[in-house]
C-alpha cells in the first residue's frame, strides 16, 4: 500500500518517536479490513522496535485501529483507511502518540490537560470526514492531538464513505461534522482554538482580558487572508508594532483545493498557501491574534489618535491605524430552505461535500467557473447533475462550458430562478425553480444542492462606520485609504476589481505600506 518513497519518508520521521506505540486493529472480512491489515502491518513494519501491531481489537466499529503508547489506553481511533489528505493526520498522530512534542503554544496544551469533563464521563469525539475533503485534517488532526494529550478525551475519525449507513442514519450531508457524547457539536473547519472554546467555558473571558491588556499597535491588521498577511509582512518590516487579528489564518484559500496561477508558484492547494501564509507572518514580530471575530471598529477621535477596534469575546485593542482585510465569503441563494437544510444537502464546497453523494442527484446553482468547474467534479461521482444557471447563458470559460456539455450525466438550465429548496425536515429531497422566459415553475428531484454563486464582502460590522459601495464593499482610493484618517482597507473585502489571490497580495503590502505612510507624517496626539 506504500511506495518506497512514502516508507523512507516515514522511517525518518518515526527516528522522532521516543515511546513505543502499538496499533490496535478491529477487522472484519470486507475488503477494506484487509487494506487496513496491510496499512497497519506496514507501518509496523518500518520501525518494529518503536511500532508493534495487533489485530485482535474488540471496537464495535470495523475496520478501525487504534494509535496508542504500549500499556497505556490513548483514545485516538481511525474507523478510515487515512490515506489522502488525511495522511498526514496519521503521521502526526503516530509522531504524537509517541511522545513527538506538538507544535503548539504551552498554554494551550495546559489548558487541554486540565480540561475535566467532572461526573459525566469522557469526552468522546466522532468526526465524520471524507478522505477528499481539505477541511477535515484541521479538526481530526486537533481532536487527535487532545485525545493524546488528555486521558479523558477519545476521538475517532469516521470515513463517511466506509460507513455509508452511518451518514445515513445520521443525515450528514457535509463534512466534517463534529459529535461529541452522541449530539452534534459542530460543521466545517475547526482550529483547536475554537473546539477549547466550545468546551471550556471560562476560556472566552480569560482571553478578552489578555487580549485587552496589550500595548497600543502602530498598525492592527484585521483579516488573516493573503491581503491580511502580506500588509502584516510588510509592516513589521518597517520595524513598527504590528498586529493582525483574525478568525482563521487563510481566508479564501482555505476553501480553496487547487492554486495554479499565483505567479512563480507553479502548482499548490490552499489550505498549503495559507500555511505558508501564516509561516511567512509568525517569522516577522508581528502579534498574531486568530480565533477573534470582530463586531465593532471605532474610529480616531482625532488625527494621530487610537482607533479601538472591539472584539465580540469583549476584548478591545488600540491602534494608531488600522487595515481592514476581511475578505469575503461564499454568497447565500438566499430562498426559502437554504438555511434549513444547510449541511443537511446544501452545501457550498464540492470537493469537500461530493463523495458524500455518490450515486445521487444534485444540483449546482451557479455558471460561472466556479459552478461549472464544480459541475464537472461532481459529475465523475454522482449519478446526475443538474447546473442552474439566471441568466440566458453560462458565464464560465469556453473550454469549462464545452467540457461540462460533453458529459452525459449533466443537465444545463439557463433562464432558471431558483425560488425554493425543499426537503423532507430532515434532508433536501428537491429545488424548485422559475423558467425566467415562459414563467413556469418546475421541481427538480434531488438529493443535495451546491451553491456557487460569487462571494459577499465581510463588512456587516462596519455598516455607518466606514463608507461602502452597493455591494458592500470598502470604498478604497488607489493608495487603499478609506474615508476615514487612518483606516484602510484592502483584498476582496473593497472595491478593487478582480477578486485574486495576486492583487489581494499586492493590495495588502500598497496597505501597509499607506499606513506606514501615514505614520510619519502624522504627530502623535495625545491619548
Amino acid at each position: 500500500m506504500l511506495d518506497d518513497s512514502t516508507k523512507g519518508q516515514l522511517a525518518a520521521y518515526f527516528e522522532r518517536i521516543t515511546q513505543p506505540i502499538e496499533l490496535i486493529a478491529s477487522l472484519d472480512e470486507r475488503p477494506a479490513s484487509q487494506e487496513m491489515r496491510e496499512l497497519v502491518s506496514e507501518i509496523a513494519a518500518i520501525a518494529p522496535a518503536k511500532i508493534s501491531a495487533r489485530f485482535d481489537g474488540r471496537d464495535a466499529r470495523r475496520p478501525s485501529f487504534q494509535i496508542t503508547r504500549a500499556g497505556s489506553d490513548l483514545g485516538v481511533r481511525f474507523a478510515a483507511i487515512p490515506m489522502g489528505h488525511e495522511f498526514t493526520s496519521l503521521v502526526l498522530a503516530l509522531l504524537q502518540a509517541g511522545g513527538h512534542p506538538p507544535k503548539l503554544e504551552a498554554d494551550v496544551i495546559e489548558q487541554i490537560k486540565a480540561l475535566d469533563p467532572d461526573d459525566k464521563g469522557d469526552f468522546v469525539f466522532e468526526t465524520y470526514m471524507s478522505l477528499t475533503c481539505h477541511n477535515c485534517p484541521d479538526v481530526v488532526q486537533a481532536l487527535n492531538l487532545m485525545a493524546v494529550l488528555n486521558p479523558r478525551i477519545r476521538h475517532v475519525a469516521i470515513d463517511g464513505g466506509l460507513y455509508q449507513q452511518e451518514i445515513e442514519e445520521r443525515q450528514i450531508m457535509g463534512v466534517p461534522t463534529i459529535y461529541l457524547n452522541g449530539q452534534v457539536f459542530g460543521s466545517g473547519r475547526m482550529e483547536i482554538g475554537e473546539i477549547l472554546a466550545k468546551i471550556d467555558t471560562g476560556a472566552a473571558k480569560r482571553d478578552a482580558a489578555k487580549l485587552s491588556a496589550k500595548e497600543a499597535f502602530d498598525v492592527l491588521i484585521v483579516g488573516g487572508g493573503p491581503a491580511g498577511a502580506a500588509a502584516a509582512v510588510y509592516a513589521a518590516r518597517k520595524g513598527i508594532r504590528t498586529g493582525i487579528v483574525a478568525e482563521r489564518f487563510g481566508g479564501q484559500t482555505m476553501d480553496t483545493l487547487a492554486i495554479e496561477n499565483f505567479v512563480s508558484v507553479m502548482e499548490t492547494e490552499g489550505p498549503k498557501f495559507a500555511a505558508a501564509l501564516e509561516s511567512h507572518v509568525r517569522a516577522y514580530d508581528v502579534d498574531v491574534m486568530t480565533l477573534q471575530r470582530v463586531e465593532q471598529l471605532v474610529p480616531p477621535s482625532q488625527p494621530g489618535a487610537f482607533a479601538t477596534v472591539k472584539l465580540v469575546n469583549g476584548a478591545e485593542l488600540k491602534s494608531r491605524t488600522v487595515i481592514l482585510s476581511t475578505g469575503a465569503r461564499w454568497r447565500n441563494v438566499n430562498v426559502p430552505g437554504e438555511q434549513e437544510y444547510k449541511n443537511k444537502g446544501v452545501a457550498y464546497c464540492p470537493h469537500c461535500d461530493g463523495p458524500l453523494f455518490k450515486g445521487k442527484r444534485v444540483a449546482v446553482i451557479g455558471g460561472g467557473n466556479s459552478g461549472v468547474e464544480a459541475a464537472i467534479d461532481l459529475a465523475g461521482i454522482v449519478a446526475h447533475v443538474t447546473l442552474l444557471e439566471f441568466n440566458e447563458q453560462l458565464r464560465a470559460d469556453a473550454v469549462l462550458v464545452n467540457k461540462l456539455k460533453s458529459l452525459p450525466n449533466v443537465t444545463i438550465l439557463t433562464n432558471a430562478q431558483t425560488t425554493e429548496i425543499t426537503g423532507d425536515g430532515q434532508k433536501v429531497n428537491g429545488l424548485r425553480y422559475k423558467d425566467r422566459v415562459s414563467g413556469e415553475e418546475q421541481l427538480v428531484p434531488l438529493e443535495g444542492i451546491f451553491v456557487q454563486i460569487g462571494l459577499v464582502p465581510n463588512t456587516e460590522f462596519l455598516k455607518g462606520t466606514v463608507e461602502l459601495s452597493k455591494y458592500g464593499e470598502i470604498m478604497v482610493d488607489a493608495k487603499c485609504h478609506t474615508n476615514l484618517p487612518g483606516v484602510f482597507a484592502a483584498g476582496d473585502v473593497t472595491t478593487v476589481p478582480y477578486k485574486q489571490i495576486i492583487i489581494a497580495t499586492g493590495e495588502g503590502a500598497k496597505a501597509a505600506l499607506s499606513a506606514f505612510d501615514y505614520l510619519i507624517r502624522m504627530p502623535v496626539a495625545a491619548q
